[in-house]
């Protein structure tokens, strides 16, 4: 039976950011792909015009149909692009792991006021505001991020979703909570706060806390491996 796992890292980062998560889950036997999705690249003359749909276009090309089992794992703003691929292509995904984030609702952007080409590391996370969010990341790690950090593609970030398959709530999927805990997404879902709203439509949903920052690929690899193989069943 071949089970394969689908690793896609949210803004700024390439298929790098997986490098320990993807050698665990490769050791446990699974079928691990790690992507980098169209406009994030270190060279990618096409940045400034990458779109949300070209992003859920690649996902889609990695997802094998021939295997037994697909878990699709997406981490942060990749919610926008991979919530397209379980609207348009539920049927292949089997199970849906939400790194830290959640579904994009119709018609949502990430910042629809968002204007600039291309969203900088620096533009979003600056000192003050990083420490809970970059939280349990060593100094190497910082270091390694700021450093291999390429520019978001400004369409990704400021289009807005089309969903129009109600089929997406049906597809099994786990919600892992890193940057707060799990009673937190829920009541701030239910509350209808923007980013968590679509939440409550998903009707095969289950949560995991794994508390730490909003990278937990980095400062808990070997924990979020662990959650992803139980996702996979």
């Amino acid at each position: 039976m071949t089970t394969q796992i689908v690793l896609v890292p949210g803004f700024w980062l390439g298929e790098w950011a997986w490098e320990a998560v993807a050698r665990s889950l490769s050791g446990q036997g699974y079928a691990v792909d790690a992507l980098t999705l169209p406009g994030q690249g270190v060279e990618d003359p096409n940045r400034a015009v990458v779109t949300p749909q070209d992003q859920a276009d690649s996902i889609v090309a990695a997802l094998d149909p021939a295997a037994d089992r697909r878990v699709l794992a997406v981490h942060s703003g990749a919610a926008i692009p991979g919530t397209l691929v379980i609207d348009q292509r539920p049927e292949l995904v089997d199970h849906m792991v939400w790194v830290d984030t959640a579904p994009s609702a119709d018609g949502a952007a990430m910042d629809a006021d968002f204007a600039g080409e291309v969203l900088l590391l620096e533009d979003r996370y600056e000192d003050e505001l990083a420490e809970g969010a970059m939280r349990d990341l060593t100094e190497d790690q910082l270091a390694t991020f700021r450093s291999r950090a390429v520019p978001t593609p400004g369409r990704v970030v400021s289009t807005p979703v089309r969903l129009t398959n109600d089929a997406r709530h049906d597809v099994p999927a786990t919600v892992i909570c890193s940057s707060f805990p799990s009673e937190d997404f829920r009541s701030y879902a239910e509350q209808g706060v923007p980013f968590l709203r679509a939440l409550p439509d998903y009707r095969a949903l289950g949560y995991v806390d794994l508390p730490t920052g909003h990278w937990p690929m980095w400062s808990r690899p070997e924990d979020l491996a662990q959650v992803l193989a139980a996702a996979a069943g």
